[in-house]
């Protein structure tokens, strides 16, 4: 049977993005079909299972859809299913995520949680994935993992990789991340599955999904041997370069991108005082992927609130960007609770933050929302009551969709004081920057409604309070360094990274390639972020990259992000 002939489903019980993943396939030039009951696994020849979000969830999903059995029956037929991310979790015995909930149990062994002394988690970002057999004891169709390339990763729970026992007869490939190294791809038999996830992997993820459709993956028993012993897996991860695009309708209503200075986006008034327009989102998306970023962000810094939410715009930016970009994205602005003009269609931020993932999207960012979240996180402590009730939209949608999908973007400024006290109880640091009248130390004050209203309270209230509500990744920015190109705030970021076991974004201020290896360099920070000298091509990614490639920083190549042919 040839690739063009087979039967290719999809077995999706909610996950989250699974666009990217079609996306992916009729990329390759294939159909992929749903699997929408029962009598469907009886017609697939192929079939690819991906997942996000909580192990408990997955496997709950499956049961109540009717789905478990029946996948496990699919699996001992002998036909080829591959698993991606929590679809190849759930084919394990069990996770410390969710104790009590079983796992299908096609392989031996357990899903743990990082240990997070001497990192942050989730393990988010480009990592390499490391074939550990010995020597060539496995059939000319293999699946097409590169040594060289890196893969895109995103999760708190993984399988240790131990090299010995049953792993010898499943385990593919081996990935370290700091201090450890888990199993990140099985094969064995007709079982193909990735802890990372190939349609966000850009050309390498692409190529290892095509080998999975176009050739006969089956591993024989007999090809179990010696493995690469966990101590010689060599750690690979890479620093994400991520362009931001600030979206907005313009005065003519169209969608534009634009960029502030110091969140003012209206050019002056001597040159008409338009919104600035650097380009069309979806075209300038597609530049930066062909150009080598790990990762692009849409913020949505328009209100649309006379539209129904499913007409918003950038649900149809999202669908066009992810037919053509194959890295993450991540939408803000608007996820929080909403009505629709009619007055009749409310819509939870947890149902709001579905529909960007259906149309394209991996992570949410959270702003004000998770700042009135925060106050009331601390009000709720102050009051003896339990501070987790699972009423914000933090804990809704890392519930359903995993902590990795909610992104809090902060928006601070800083409130000078003369001494501590003066702070009236906020997180100080003495800063090497004095105020305009000589003030030694600082405050980094939150800010609500894109920079417009001042909170009572701090940056570090703030993040601690939404790593507890189950936030997974912080985007810093910072109202005094935004346009200004002068650099980040590296007081701000390294007080923050000290704060949180989280990943942490840095954004605001990158003027020249020098300014993303400093931070890096001074804060162990995770990401880089930019924007205006992206649009403007004033430094380019593939310069920041190659300058921090010769400061000796890990950095997935550009070459990785290119068209696939």
């Amino acid at each position: 049977m040839t690739a063009g002939d087979q039967k290719l489903y999809l077995l999706d019980y909610g996950a989250g993005n699974v666009r990217s993943l079609l996306n992916a396939v009729e990329k390759l030039g294939h159909r992929i079909e749903y699997i929408k009951t029962v009598e469907d696994f009886a017609k697939a020849d192929k079939i690819i299972f991906p997942g996000v979000g909580a192990f408990g969830y997955a496997m709950r999903a499956l049961k109540s859809s009717g789905f478990a059995e029946p996948l496990k029956a699919y699996i001992a037929s002998g036909r080829p299913l591959m698993g991606i991310c929590v679809g190849m979790q759930v084919l394990f015995e069990g996770s410390d995520e969710s104790p009590s909930e079983p796992g299908l149990g096609i392989f031996e062994g357990r899903v743990e949680l990082f240990d997070k002394k001497l990192k942050s988690v989730p393990h988010m970002g480009w990592n390499a994935a490391q074939v550990v057999h010995q020597e060539n004891v496995l059939t000319s169709a293999v699946p097409e993992i590169g040594e060289d390339s890196r893969y895109y990763f995103v999760h708190s729970y993984a399988v240790p990789y131990t090299g010995v026992g049953a792993q010898r007869g499943y385990v593919h490939s081996a990935t370290r991340y700091v201090d450890q190294a888990v199993v990140s791809s099985v094969w064995s038999r007709n079982v193909f599955a990735t802890q990372f996830h190939p349609e966000k992997s850009g050309a390498a993820g692409l190529a290892l999904l095509q080998s999975f459709i176009e050739r006969d993956l089956v591993r024989p028993p007999s090809s179990a041997g010696e493995l690469r012993a966990p101590e010689d897996v060599a750690s690979a991860l890479t620093v994400r370069v991520i362009a931001c695009l600030d979206v907005r309708a313009n005065d003519q209503g169209d969608l534009v991108v634009t960029k502030g200075d110091q969140y003012d986006v209206r050019e002056s008034a001597d040159m008409g005082g338009d919104v600035r327009n650097l380009g069309k989102p979806v075209d300038l998306a597609k530049r930066y992927y062909d150009e080598g970023a790990d990762e692009i962000a849409f913020l949505n810094i328009t209100s649309f609130r006379n539209l129904p939410f499913r007409d918003t715009p950038m649900l149809e930016v999202l669908r066009q960007a992810s037919r053509s970009i194959f890295v993450p994205l991540t939408i803000g602005g608007g996820v929080r609770d909403s009505v629709d003009p009619d007055g009749e269609h409310v819509w939870p931020a947890v149902q709001v933050a579905g529909e960007y993932f259906r149309s394209g999207a991996d992570k949410v960012s959270i702003g004000s929302d998770a700042v009135y979240a925060a106050e009331r996180y601390w009000q709720r402590k102050a009051e003896g009551q339990v501070p987790l009730d699972g009423s914000t939209a933090i804990e809704q949608i890392a519930e359903r969709y995993g902590r990795q999908a909610v992104v809090i973007s902060v928006d601070p400024r800083r409130v000078y004081v003369n001494t501590p006290e003066d702070a009236n109880g906020h997180h100080v640091i003495r800063t090497a920057f004095p105020g305009p009248n000589g003030e030694q130390y600082c405050w980094y004050q939150c800010t609500v409604k894109g920079g417009r209203e001042g909170r009572d309270t701090d940056v570090r209230q703030l993040v601690m309070a939404c790593e507890a509500l189950g936030a997974g990744e912080i985007l810093l920015n910072c109202m005094d360094k935004d346009g200004t190109n002068s650099g980040y705030d590296i007081e701000l970021i390294s007080d923050t990274k000290a704060a949180v076991s989280i990943p942490v974004i840095a954004s605001s201020g990158a003027g020249k390639p020098e300014h993303f290896s400093e931070v890096v360099e001074q804060t162990a920070v995770e990401a880089v972020l930019a924007a205006g000298i992206f649009h403007r091509r004033e430094v380019p990614i593939a310069a920041v990259k190659s300058y921090m490639r010769e400061q000796g920083i890990s950095i997935r190549s550009s070459e990785d992000g290119i068209e696939f042919p």
